[in-house]
C-alpha cells in the first residue's frame, strides 16, 4: 500500500481532519503527516511519546484478539481534538486526529472505506 497516498486521501476526505500518519510496529513513520497550514498542539517530543504509547497499546490489543477478535480502531476524545488509532493488519498503525466536533462515525466509515480501496 502507498501510505503517503492513503494519508493524503484521508486528509482530502474531511477538512476537519488535522493529522493522518501511518507507523510501523517500531514507531517509524511510513507516510502522512499534519495538514498543511495547521500547527501541531504537541511538541515533537510529546508527539513521539504519544506515538510510542499508541504502539504499545496496539501491541497489547493484538494479544487480546484471541479472545475478543481483532481491534478495528480506538478513539480518545480530548478537550481540543479527537484521536483515532486504526489497526492496519498486524504491521501498521494509522493515527488520525480531527477537530473535536467532527462526526466520529463519518471519520471511521471514510477511513475504513479508503483503507479497503487502497489494498494492493
Amino acid at each position: 500500500m502507498d501510505y503517503e497516498k492513503f494519508c493524503s486521501q484521508i486528509l482530502e476526505s474531511d477538512p476537519k481532519i488535522r493529522f493522518a500518519t501511518v507507523y510501523d510496529e517500531w514507531a517509524v513513520c511510513v507516510g502522512g503527516g499534519m495538514r498543511k497550514g495547521l500547527n501541531n498542539f504537541l511538541s515533537a517530543h510529546a508527539e513521539n511519546e504519544l506515538v510510542n504509547i499508541s504502539i504499545l497499546d496496539w501491541k497489547a490489543r493484538k494479544d487480546m484478539s484471541k479472545w475478543l477478535g481483532k481491534t478495528k480502531y480506538t478513539l480518545a476524545e480530548y478537550d481540543k481534538v479527537k484521536r483515532f488509532s486504526f489497526y492496519l493488519g498486524d504491521d501498521h498503525l494509522l493515527l488520525v486526529s480531527t477537530e473535536k466536533d467532527d462526526d466520529t462515525n463519518k471519520v471511521v466509515d471514510e477511513v475504513i472505506k479508503l483503507y479497503y480501496k487502497n489494498q494492493d
